[in-house]
């Protein structure tokens, strides 16, 4: 019943089941920015025989899948579920990532060799205990049930994890219904060119032209890519870190751009987001690489292919900004080599508080 219930729970808080060939034993887990959070469940039934050593093992294997999944940060934290805490806390033995759920009381059990709390599950646990409890007393049962299923949910975990990115897609779009509205109007005063910078100071160029598509089908090139790409990488170092990236990328883009235009002497108007898709895709490149050659399912050799063919399809094709393209392209690898040199869940060297839990268990 309980541990029904608190898979619900856990489904409603974007929590993914992963089926296991033993009923009593499951395991859910939340992607987050650079990391992934795993909640180890076990139904502690009295027949159930499990020793210290199998524990660690399990948890392992857990970590391991993980691993093989291409998470370097993983942070797990064990609930065992029954009736005999005793039993279930010389199970627990030395893990601080491992709290008991008292199904006979309805209670939250933390011992002093745990930890206090796991990314603000102590009080949702506790709330949800709570409300079993008094639904208990007032002789109801199934009270609890999940209040986003379906599309909705699937909805509601893509803008949890990718809203950047989605932010970015939607602002495109917006941007070109404008200017099919609006004709040339927000054309002329948002395109990029080094003598708009040079002769008037129209510095904001540099962030506008990057919101400007000449016709749906450069729209839709770039929004598709950027959608698939941007995604993977958002997801790999953080909402505003991706942010910077995709601006960075793009303003350093037109600074190629301008530079091309005064070392030939051949001026022109640019506009379009494909400075910036490239850096995202750069960025990519980089940390595939620094994943051991592959990433998200992908490897480094397609990634790098995909790059030389939209290089090779600008510089074979009449008005592209091929300029844009390679600054974007650098400044996206260079950032997502920089995120790594900073980011420890990008390194793949965890924190005590990781290490420790993955040690242990």
């Amino acid at each position: 019943m309980l541990y029904g219930q608190l898979e619900c729970l856990l489904t409603e808080q974007g929590f993914c089941k992963v089926a296991s060939n033993l009923p009593e034993f499951s395991f859910f887990f939340r992607r987050e920015s650079a990391y992934v959070n795993v909640l180890h469940v076990v139904d502690y039934r009295p027949e159930l025989y499990i020793t210290e050593d199998q524990y660690a093992h399990i948890k392992k294997k857990i970590l391991d899948f993980f691993r093989e999944k291409g998470f370097h940060e993983v942070h797990i934290l064990s609930l065992l579920i029954g009736e005999d805490t005793e039993k279930a806390k010389r199970l627990c033995g030395n893990d601080p990532f491992c709290w008991l759920i008292d199904s006979a009381g309805n209670r939250l059990m933390i011992h002093e060799n745990q930890v206090a709390d796991f990314y603000g599950m102590k009080s949702l646990l506790e709330k949800f205990l709570d409300e079993i409890s008094a639904a208990s007393s007032m002789g109801q049962e199934n009270v609890y049930e999940p209040k986003h299923t379906g599309y909705t949910e699937s909805v509601k975990n893509q803008l949890h994890l990718f809203w950047g990115n989605i932010l970015i897609v939607a602002v495109n779009v917006l941007v070109f219904l404008l200017c099919t509205f609006t004709g040339n109007l927000v054309y002329n005063i948002g395109d990029f060119s080094v003598m708009d910078l040079i002769q008037r100071g129209d510095w904001y160029r540099v962030i506008s032209s990057l919101f400007l598509h000449a016709d749906i089908g450069h729209l839709v090139s770039n929004m598709l890519i950027l959608y698939y790409i941007g995604n993977v990488v958002e997801k790999r170092i953080g909402h505003l870190p991706y942010l910077v990236l995709y601006f960075m990328s793009g303003i350093v883009g037109n600074v190629f751009s301008a530079g091309y235009e005064l070392f030939t002497g051949h001026y022109i108007s640019s506009i379009g987001a494909s400075g910036a898709v490239f850096g995202v895709e750069g960025a990519l490149l980089m940390m595939a690489l620094l994943h051991r050659g592959k990433l998200a399912g992908v490897t480094t050799g397609r990634i790098a292919f995909s790059i030389a063919f939209s290089l090779y399809c600008g510089f074979t094709s009449r008005n592209v900004d091929n300029a844009a393209h390679i600054g974007g392209l650098l400044m996206g690898f260079l950032m997502a080599g920089i995120f790594w040199l900073f980011m420890p869940g990008e390194k793949g060297k965890q924190g005590n508080r990781t290490d420790e839990a993955n040690v242990t268990g």
